[in-house]
Order: C-alpha cells, then sequence, then structure tokens
C-alpha cells in the first residue's frame, strides 16, 4: 500500500513514516518546509511539500499517487487558535476533500481523546478540541474508508505494546510510539473500518486490541 503521512515531521508522525519505511508499505513525507523535505529524502524516504493552508487542487494532485493517507499533522502548542483552527480543522478537510477526489479511499486521522465529549474537553484547550471535533464529524460523513484514533494524553516514552480501546479505555496517557503502532496496524484492520476509537497505554497487544474493536 502506498502511504502519504500528513505531517511527518511531528513528534507521531516521525515515528509513522519510519514504521512504515521498515514495513510492507510504501511511504511519502508530507511536509511542510524545503529543509524537511531534504531531510527525509537524505534517510532515502520520499517527501512532497505541501501547503495544508494552500489550495485543495495541489493536495489532490500530489495524493493521486497514494492508496492511503494518514493525517497526524497539528499547529503545535505554541500557536494561536487560528492556526488550530487552519491547520487541526481547515487543513484536515481540505485533506479529505483532496483524497476523495484523488480516488483515496483508505484515510486515518489523529484525534484526541474524547473528542465527540464536549462535557469532557480541557478548559484550556477547547479550540483544539473544537477543531478535533468538526474534523472527526466532516470524516464521518464524507464517503472514505476512515478510521479516527482519539489517544489520551500523549507522553515521550518507550512503547509499551499494549493498548486499551474504545469504550474500555478510560482517561490517561499513552507514549506516541505506541501511536504510531496503532495508526500502521489500523491501516489494513477490517475491524477499524468506519470506526472512532480512544485509545490509551492498556493490557492488550496492539493487533489484538484493534481485533476486538
Amino acid at each position: 500500500m502506498k502511504v502519504m503521512v500528513v505531517g511527518a515531521n511531528g513528534q507521531i508522525g516521525k515515528q509513522v513514516v519510519e514504521k512504515l519505511q521498515h514495513s510492507e508499505h510504501t511511504v511519502t513525507a508530507v511536509v511542510r518546509k524545503q529543509e524537511q523535505v531534504n531531510e527525509f529524502k537524505n534517510k532515502g524516504i520520499e517527501a512532497a511539500l505541501l501547503d495544508l493552508e494552500g489550495k485543495v487542487d495541489s493536495l489532490t494532485e500530489a495524493f493521486t499517487v497514494a492508496d492511503a493517507i494518514i493525517f497526524a499533522a497539528g499547529s503545535g502548542g505554541h500557536t494561536g487558535p487560528d492556526k488550530t483552527l487552519l491547520i487541526d480543522l481547515d487543513g484536515a478537510v481540505k485533506t479529505m476533500e483532496a483524497a476523495e477526489a484523488a480516488g483515496v479511499e483508505r484515510y486515518i486521522l489523529v484525534s484526541a481523546f474524547d473528542a465527540d465529549k464536549r462535557e469532557n474537553w480541557n478548559a484550556e484547550m477547547r479550540p483544539y478540541y473544537v477543531a478535533k471535533h468538526y474534523a472527526d464529524r466532516m470524516l464521518e460523513q464524507s464517503k472514505l474508508n476512515y478510521t479516527i484514533v482519539k489517544p489520551g494524553g500523549l507522553i515521550n516514552e518507550n512503547a509499551l505494546g499494549k493498548v486499551t480501546v474504545g469504550v474500555d479505555a478510560e482517561p490517561s496517557t499513552i507514549t506516541r510510539e505506541d501511536v504510531a503502532d496503532v495508526l500502521v496496524a489500523s491501516l489494513e484492520e477490517a475491524n477499524t473500518y468506519q470506526k472512532s476509537f480512544n485509545v490509551v497505554n492498556g493490557t492488550l497487544p496492539i493487533k489484538e486490541a484493534l481485533k476486538n474493536l
């Protein structure tokens, strides 16, 4: 499967790209700066320079070679609500529109724990949750074969390899590497198709947990 990772220079995106590079899939890292393109190409990884604040047509043209899109992009914690809306919401929706127009069926989106439950949102991060909430809803209303992965609090520790998913996932943390593993494992796991689920570190191996969704 030819997979394009949008937000490939982010903390989760980088790990997704590295894992796909050493899998049966082929990967293209989608980034927003030329120096990032150069860094990936120096590692032998195909890369594409695309602007999520640009036109959908440019994204569509790039996506025509893909079988799947993994959207792991984000405006980051150092930007304001305006960038959150432009990247986490509008940027995500643009890639959905482009994927549909390009004939890409498989689309995986990184969201946030309980993004569908307004009453559980962190007050200090409301713009972020608003963006995730509506991006999720737009994906669910699309024609794409989607999976929405909603991780708990992200931590930078070594992967544990075990998770709890769906309704059994209580608010907790998950390593970024485990999120990356969930995204890659979801690509061809039919039980994740057309589903949205919370995920935290837990008790089951990732592939087993996804099969039990």
